[in-house]
């Protein structure tokens, strides 16, 4: 599990960024999966999660995700939802302790946020498409809307995919110059002509920084190239696999 000073420091809140180390599944999926889209044993997905929420001293129970699906949608969370009543969001906030807002991903940026005063947590899935239509910046307003403050609100990027494993083709840029030509930042040329690495964590930070965060730290980490600690669906689809394994960053504020 990795941790980041800037979160650690605010009192009342407990996070990680899980790598795919210390669980129980195997092949692909070895070792630590926690994701339930998988096609993973279930029983195995079921007993990864425990033992991430042990290393949180916290009970499984305590643990509440999403359905995931690239979208800019936020949720606030009052309580654990029902069994199979999980909604489709990205982002998730509350203001209440115990519960651990959990984000699954396997080179997408796993971001998460907390006011300084330790009343408000947050935790967003931002692949490229859900940080392009605004998941972050409608998590921050969701943020403020709850009591936080732009100023006291701290954001941390957990492990993703990396610039340089990153190779996407010539018409990907577009979208992003529309937003704002400075989005020019982001794209490097790769080796093969006409078409570029972009960075992702970069990409996230800015649209944080925007969004009047201002203090943005980050896992330097590409989960792509670092098989032994990181699922990625990128490698995963350049070899040909099946399927892949996803990793859990969870943030909680203590009871």
């Amino acid at each position: 599990m990795i941790t980041l000073s800037a979160l650690n420091e605010i009192n009342r809140i407990r996070h990680g960024f899980f790598t795919r180390e210390g669980g129980v599944s195997d092949g692909i999926y070895a070792s630590l999966n926690c994701g339930p889209g998988s096609d993973d044993n279930p029983g195995r997905v079921s007993e990864n999660r425990s033992r991430a929420m042990a290393m949180l001293d916290l009970g499984s129970d305590a643990l509440v995700t999403v359905h995931q699906a690239h979208t800019p949608e936020v949720v606030t969370v009052e309580a654990p939802w029902p069994e199979g009543g999980r909604p489709t969001a990205d982002a998730m906030v509350t203001t209440r302790p115990g519960l651990a807002l959990g984000i699954l991903t396997a080179d997408c940026a796993p971001v998460l946020l907390a006011d300084r005063k330790g009343i408000v947590v947050a935790a967003a899935h931002a692949g490229w498409k859900g940080a392009l239509a605004g998941v972050l910046e409608n998590t921050v307003a969701r943020m403020l809307d709850l009591g936080a403050r732009k100023g006291t609100i701290v954001a941390a990027i957990g492990p993703c995919i990396g610039q340089r494993s990153y190779e996407v083709g010539p018409e990907f840029p577009a979208p992003f110059m529309a937003e704002t030509p400075h989005n020019a930042d982001f794209f490097a040329p790769a080796p093969r002509t006409g078409r570029f690495l972009f960075d992702l964590p970069g990409y996230v930070s800015r649209k944080l920084a925007r969004a009047g965060i201002e203090e943005v730290t980050r896992v330097p980490a590409d989960t792509c190239r670092d098989e032994t600690r990181f699922f990625s669906y990128r490698r995963a689809t350049l070899r040909g696999e099946r399927d892949y394994g996803r990793q859990l960053s969870v943030i909680v504020l203590e009871r």
